[in-house]
């Protein structure tokens, strides 16, 4: 064994692992090893390499080391295959500003495969950053040969993926009202929606919408408006109808207008007159259902010029189910290219259809000055809101506004606020296959377990048919070829492709497919492709089948460990990712797509707000491995909440605390070992069993094995929170109380049974603990297990199991009682004010009777002659007798000579195997007699071979006070030893 150093420098030993890993290609070795054993397959979610890891990458990426090495542990073959989001709007973006384009149409003007070479050239951008990070974290992942989803052999997968749904009936275009991004002019799925909600403030008005054929007062004609409340007054421009509920009572209120001072009546729901009138003065004139005003015509707020169909039906009051009277006036302006709600009932009504913007969000030509705006500029959202009510003013058609908090969806990579819109998209008819994709979910084991009837499970319960079309440049292709008479093609290969057009296919990105054409088989036409490309999400869905270009190579290796076993990534992927997969692979396979799965919350500053560059809120992952070891920050992040879907804040004081207290535990037990092992010359060997009677190594061999039990059966569950944390108990168990109770054991003499024991004990749990703790911390168990066995890698070896012989419980209940005797005990000494070196005479205790070995240890831990036992009770008491004799009280003293002795020793810097000479001096009568009469007991502890009276000359000396009393001591080597 090498020596070690005891000051602990772990990123120094980390460093020396990394390299020893890789010259010795361990990780390849891991895989090799398993040869002929049963594959257990992992998938990885990709990451995009447009940035730097940061510390919510680096909680995934520990999840998907700790389970995999433990899999392979347990003897299973394990490949880590790595791979690369590429395409999609979050690389777009990025080309976008690099070539300084801010809009949909300049990329048309430079061209797509411009556009889409920009795209490729920053994919990789960060690929260094992100292995450099990795490697240093002791994740083990095949990075040299993995997929990158903008391949070739990937993208064929995808297709074939798209060519499977299809020829199921799965897939299909209509016309819907959507989420769009005015920016990057393309639809959103539900999820990616989902995934951007923010708190905004935004206008909200009531507006008049005057009816053509109002009722008459005594006093003359009054006009009458219905009100009407909106929280996107944009969407007025749209406005073909109002919706009020069928059986909702509705009043008609008559007062007196401020301005003119004529009377005018206003129709809302009797339920809000009061929130909407507040201290107003009006009158009822009028009161009933919702039916009676159906058919009724209103003036239209803008002037239409354009060719509307059906617009004979327009601009009247209709019903609607979803009319309540919960806020606003209970009448629901209706935009049918602005909401699904509308959308329908415009059909069902047969209502005109006026979709006054572009997919770009800017209003159309023939709206006056309105015309050209943005209806929600991201910088401004309320800037055109407050010109349309300037409008609405301007024509006496503004009854009520004010400023309105809501949570509004925004796009998930550019941050523009999303706008409802009625277009035509690709959809896949997920709710055809719902039921099925609820039954197969059942079988799905979820870490933490609430997940699954949760969040991922009423998502599951609520899922809509999937929009997959996108508007965009940069990702894989829909493989639609169409004709203009109608006639559809779908292509699911390369070859399909070119045995259709008799051209050689090695790029199906957008801006060479699009210039694919070949003959319809219908009418000798052209097909042509349709312009769309694919949701990223369906990339990602395909991964089981597209990382390993599945069908068209491995198709038996795929079909043998499909599901996967594990996966894992953060809590929004339970409506993304974990969905996805789960959508196509119960469409394709009628199987779920994986077995297990970890959720992750998300890492926060520690000031709990989001982690942010600009901020520069958090540390560093790269300074944190450098400062504390990446060992460490691993248990951290898997010993936290955040490995059980909760969001945690990043502490660094706390990376601090598990460094000086586990970890220092750790390894100051193995140098103990390491040190006296050396000295005496001892030699295990890791297949020894444990075969000691002492109680001290029964007991925390037993605590060993539960505690293998405990990691074994968390790590079965994927319950990693609970594995984790289990170490800490266990190694302060190991360092404070079995090491700290065994330390006079190793000094012994060298043929000393019960020092053997000592030594056979610690070299047994050092060896297993180092198994245990591989996947968790595979820096320092590698440090540990290489440095006591011959053996060339801890993670070459087969994960320990539970030797249940071994465990005593009784034991491990009954060593609990004795540390709470001495706890309490050590606590009645410091309220008396009496040192824990000062014997006492005597000690009783009631609770559960212990041996006479368990009694023995509190003698020594609290320093009494006599233990004695009080009697059965359900809780545990203890009585200490403090009255000092004139011999306990000299004893004390010996005790108090020996510390500072042996403080001594270390200021000199004596090895702890170095035989000392001793001198003494005092003035004191007392002190010289102390010494004199346990003069024996003295030289035990620390190690000296001689002890004399007199202040003669010699290596080290100081002087100390000891009951008041002065003595001078003196020590040396004694070189003849």
């Amino acid at each position: 064994m090498k020596k070690v150093d005891s000051s602990m420098d772990l990123p120094k030993v980390e460093e020396g692992v990394l390299k020893f890993w890789d010259e010795n290609k361990i990780f390849e070795k891991s895989i090799k090893n398993r040869e002929g054993c049963p594959e257990y397959s992992f998938y990885d979610g990709p990451p995009f390499a447009t940035g730097t890891p940061h510390n919510g990458h680096i909680v995934a990426s520990t999840m998907k080391d700790v389970v995999p090495r433990f899999w392979a542990m347990k003897g299973k073959k394990v490949e880590r295959k790595w791979g690369w989001d590429c395409h999609g709007l979050p690389i777009e973006n990025i080309a976008e500003k690099a070539l300084g384009i801010t809009s949909k149409k300049q990329i048309e003007e430079i061209g797509v495969e411009k556009f889409n070479d920009a795209c490729r050239s920053k994919v990789l951008e960060y690929v260094g950053e992100w292995k450099s990070v990795i490697h240093r974290l002791g994740r083990w992942a095949d990075m040299e040969n993995s997929y990158k989803t903008m391949d070739l052999s990937y993208m064929e997968s995808v297709w074939w993926t798209f060519k499977q749904l299809w020829d199921k009936g799965l897939i299909y275009e209509g016309y819907r009202s959507m989420h769009i991004c005015p920016r990057c002019e393309t639809t959103l799925s539900q999820s990616e929606v989902a995934e951007g909600y923010k708190d905004i403030k935004d206008l909200s008005v009531i507006a008049k919408f005057e009816l053509l054929d109002g009722p008459s007062t005594g006093s003359g004609q009054a006009r009458t408006y219905i009100l009407a409340w909106t929280t996107t007054p944009w969407t007025l421009l749209g406005n073909v109808a109002l919706a009020v509920g069928s059986k909702v009572k509705y009043v008609t209120i008559e007062k007196k207008d401020e301005e003119s001072g004529k009377l005018v009546r206003f129709i809302l729901a009797k339920d809000r007159v009061k929130e909407v009138f507040k201290e107003d003065q009006f009158s009822v004139v009028n009161e009933s259902d919702g039916d009676s005003l159906v058919g009724k015509k209103y003036a239209p707020i803008f002037d239409h010029t354009e060719d509307i169909p059906n617009i004979e039906n327009g601009w009247q009051v209709v019903t609607a189910d979803f009319v309540t009277t919960e806020e606003g006036t209970g009448v629901v302006h209706i935009a049918p290219a602005f909401g699904e709600d509308d959308m329908n009932l415009g059909k069902e009504k047969d209502l005109p259809f006026i979709q006054h913007i572009g997919m770009d969000g800017i209003i159309k030509p023939g709206y006056g000055d309105l015309s050209g705006l943005n209806v929600k500029p991201a910088e401004d959202v309320q800037k055109t809101d407050v010109e349309i009510i300037k409008y609405l003013a301007a024509k006496g058609l503004l009854f009520f506004k004010e400023k309105y908090e809501h949570s509004y969806p925004h796009c998930w990579r550019c941050d523009t606020p999303l706008l409802n819109y009625a277009t035509s998209s690709w959809f896949v008819s997920v709710e055809k296959i719902k039921d099925k994709a609820l039954e197969l979910a059942k079988d799905i084991n979820w870490s933490p377990n609430h997940v699954k009837s949760g969040r991922f499970g009423k998502w599951l319960e609520g899922a809509r048919d999937w929009s997959i079309s996108r508007q965009r440049y940069w990702a894989s292709c829909m493989p639609i070829w169409k004709c203009e008479c109608g006639e559809i093609k779908v292509v699911g290969s390369v070859k399909e492709l070119e045995d259709l057009s008799g051209e050689k296919i090695v790029d199906i990105h957008k801006h060479v497919v699009d210039n694919v054409t070949f003959k319809c088989e219908k009418c000798n036409g052209e097909m042509k492709r349709v312009p769309d490309v694919l949701d990223t999400w369906f990339d990602s869905g395909s991964m089981p089948y597209a990382q390993n270009h599945y069908p068209f190579e491995g198709k038996e290796k795929f079909e043998s460990t499909f599901p996967a076993e594990f996966i894992a990534e953060g809590v929004d992927q339970t409506r993304a990712w974990f969905y996805y997969l789960h959508v196509i692979s119960t469409a394709i396979f009628e199987k779920p797509a994986y077995k297990n799965v970890i959720v992750n919350g998300i890492v926060l500053a520690e000031d709990g707000k989001k982690m942010s560059k600009r901020l520069q809120n958090y540390p560093d992952p790269m300074e944190m491995f450098h400062k504390y070891g990446a060992d460490v920050v691993r248990y951290y992040l898997m010993s936290s909440p955040v490995v059980a879907a909760e969001n945690m804040n990043f502490a660094e004081k706390e990376l601090n605390e598990i460094s000086r207290g586990l970890f220092r535990m750790l390894w100051n037990s193995y140098s103990f070992f390491v040190l006296y092992a050396d000295i005496d010359g001892y030699q295990g060997s890791p297949s020894k069993e444990f075969a000691s009677e002492n109680i001290l190594d029964k007991w925390i061999v037993s605590e060993l094995e539960m505690l293998v039990e405990e990691v074994d059966g968390s790590m079965e569950k994927y319950n990693l929170l609970k594995a984790t944390r289990s170490f800490q108990g266990f190694v302060d168990n190991l360092s404070n109380w079995y090491i700290r109770r065994s330390r006079k054991r190793f000094w012994k003499s060298e043929n000393d049974d019960d020092k053997n024991n000592a030594y056979d004990t610690l070299y047994y749990i050092l060896i297993k603990l180092s198994k245990l703790m591989a996947p968790f911390a595979p820096f320092i168990s590698e440090e540990i297990f290489k440095n006591l066995t011959d053996e060339e890698s801890v993670h070459l070896t087969d994960f320990p199991h539970t030797e249940k012989e071994l465990i005593d419980k009784k034991l491990n209940n009954a060593m609990q009682d004795v540390r709470k005797i001495v706890e309490i005990g050590l606590s009645a000494r410091s309220e008396n004010g009496i040192k824990v070196r000062q014997p006492l005479a005597g000690i009783k205790y009631s609770g559960s009777k212990l041996n006479d070995a368990l009694e023995e240890i509190i003698a020594e831990e609290v320093n009494i002659k006599q233990v004695d036992f009080a009697g059965e009770s359900d809780k545990i008491s203890v009585q200490l007798d403090t009255v000092i004799s004139e011999e306990l009280k000299q004893e004390g003293s010996a005790r108090e000579i020996i510390r500072q002795l042996q403080v001594m020793r270390k200021k000199a810097g004596f090895e702890v195997s170095d035989r000392i000479k001793m001198r003494y001096g005092s003035d004191s009568s007392y002190l010289n007699d102390v010494v004199s009469r346990y003069k024996e007991s003295i030289a035990k502890e620390i190690l000296a071979i001689d002890i004399q009276e007199g202040r003669t000359e010699i290596e080290y000396s100081e002087e100390f006070s000891v009951e008041k009393e002065n003595i001078w001591l003196g020590i040396s080597k004694e070189v003849n030893v």
